[in-house]
């Protein structure tokens, strides 16, 4: 983590001191486009999949229905996208993996 963290100050990005949330220690920074983005580490010894616990005084209802698959939320769908119509649209960033598209 402080060896990402001193890399990050080295290059000229903003990054924030290291955070311990108890079970991960995080930084925080913003990539080249602005956008917020974490990094974390787990803690040695601090593994909260072993034995979870609520430990929120005021946990609210969708935290309260627990970890387990909640089913009969969401409606069922009437009509699915027929393949031939399903289109992906690139967005930000695609040409960093696809190139750039020559206009036609």
């Amino acid at each position: 983590m402080w060896e990402l963290k001193d890399k990050l100050d080295s290059a000229g990005f903003w990054v924030s001191e290291v955070v311990d949330h108890g079970f991960i220690h995080s930084i925080y920074s913003f990539d080249p486009n602005n956008i917020p983005i974490e990094f974390s580490h787990s803690v040695r010894g601090a593994e909260i999949r072993k034995n979870p616990a609520m430990r929120d005084k005021k946990p609210s209802n969708v935290t309260l229905e627990g970890a387990e698959r909640q089913t009969n939320i969401w409606p069922s769908v009437d009509r699915l996208t027929p393949s031939d119509q399903r289109r992906v649209y690139p967005g930000a960033g695609s040409e960093l993996f696809h190139g750039l598209k020559e206009e036609e």
